[in-house]
């Protein structure tokens, strides 16, 4: 047999090994106000440009540029920054918290603040996340309890879900915030079939679903689409693709010569690429992708490129696997630092304002998490009540699980 006979296998490498700098070009950027805005009745198969580039807002100088630049007021850019800035404090206490062995397990969302936050002030007030366990921006936003969140990471007396659920993994139903599974790739399947009910009910409330790239090789993925794509349901369906599932390079999960939003296209799906570090991007991408839901013109799949800038956790260490300074040369930026240069372009911020806002939200955080841990932390006996295991599980409590509770003395 010659040798151009013989089969060999592709295995994937990243463009970027420890100690070396890694090369983006493969990520296809376009320059900002580029890509067309289709109408929003648009037939799924005519946005598979749109799956290919790359929809961006903001210009190098901060500006507001081309198709997809909607009149945002300040007011609304001011909020949407103070909630990105309130997110990384959080972030950078909470992680903090950890090392100091105060809670057991924490992950971050450095870098991709913009997509969970642009599209909660995107949505409406009734609307169901299924989120990822690096979605606390939309918590942040919706303005829920910072103290009950810490609460929950430090397993204490206070934890509002007493115990049962991992660190992290929060559940706010009021506050449209769908219980956190660890099983990743189940949110798909999850807020498509919660969007097919609103609709059967005749609601007026659409889902949005995140995942990460790594789990769009998960079959609830392909699932999710199919449902999402035959019964034109008013869903959202986010892939924040942030290079890297853990350890693994983007593509492992199907990411090479080709990205994620080309996937919904195949499947009848409108696809959207968007810059997931522009705000003005993400907001109004998102607004795109809900106004069309809510008008039974069916799902829409976003892929948002972004950079998962920290460790995948606090039980990683991506020295490991990728050059230290891979954040820094990302070519996408700082979501934080690009929306506060728009906001100072147009005379709406100021550098002082910002530094004061922030010393304003890092006090802020410190406070919460006095008050969070004065109600006990990881280890000091000050945990749930056992009793609590019993409660919740059934509306008539077996007989079984009385006797079972008599015996724990509780």
């Amino acid at each position: 047999m010659s040798d151009s006979e013989r089969l060999c296998l592709h295995v994937p490498e990243p463009t970027g090994r420890p100690g070396c700098q890694t090369d983006f070009t493969y990520l296809k950027l376009s320059p900002a106000g580029s890509v067309r805005r289709p109408p929003l009745d648009v037939e799924p198969v005519d946005t598979r440009d749109l799956s290919m580039q790359l929809i961006r807002v903001l210009d190098e100088n901060g500006q507001a540029v081309g198709p997809w630049a909607e009149d945002i007021s300040p007011d609304l850019l001011r909020r949407g920054l103070r909630a990105m800035m309130k997110t990384r404090a959080f972030d950078s206490r909470m992680l903090i918290a950890q090392r100091q062995k105060k809670l057991s397990f924490y992950i971050q969302c450095l870098g991709e603040e913009a997509i969970a936050v642009g599209q909660t002030l995107a949505l409406r007030d009734g609307d169901m996340n299924f989120p990822t366990y690096r979605q606390q921006g939309i918590l942040i936003t919706r303005e829920v309890s910072t103290v009950e969140m810490m609460c929950q990471l430090l397993s204490n007396e206070r934890d509002p879900l007493k115990g049962r659920q991992l660190p992290v993994m929060y559940s706010y139903r009021d506050a449209g915030f769908f219980s956190i599974s660890g099983n990743l790739g189940t949110q798909y399947i999850q807020a498509v079939g919660w969007a097919m009910a609103s609709a059967i009910k005749g609601d007026t409330r659409i889902s949005s679903a995140w995942i990460g790239d790594g789990s769009t090789a998960a079959s609830d993925f392909h699932a999710g689409l199919t449902f999402a794509h035959v019964y034109k349901a008013p869903v959202i369906l986010n892939v924040v693709n942030n290079q890297w599932a853990i350890s693994t390079f983007q593509a492992f999960a199907g990411g090479e010569g080709t990205t994620f939003a080309a996937r919904g296209i195949g499947y009848g799906v409108a696809s959207l690429r968007v810059d997931g570090n522009d705000f003005l991007a993400v907001y109004a991408a998102s607004r795109w992708a809900a106004e069309r839901a809510r008008r039974n013109l069916g799902p829409t799949l976003i892929e948002w490129v972004t950079y998962r800038a920290g460790p995948h956790s606090t039980s990683d260490d991506p020295s490991k696997y990728r050059p230290a300074d891979d954040w820094s040369n990302f070519p996408l930026g700082d979501p934080i630092a690009r929306l506060k240069k728009h906001l100072i372009a147009i005379g709406a911020w100021s550098e002082q304002e910002h530094e004061e806002t922030q010393k304003a939200l890092e006090a802020e955080i410190a406070s919460a998490q006095k008050e969070a841990e004065s109600y006990g932390t990881l280890g000091n006996g000050r945990v749930p009540s056992a009793a609590d295991m019993f409660e919740g599980v059934y509306k008539d409590m077996p007989e079984h699980l009385r006797r079972q509770r008599q015996q724990l003395g509780v």
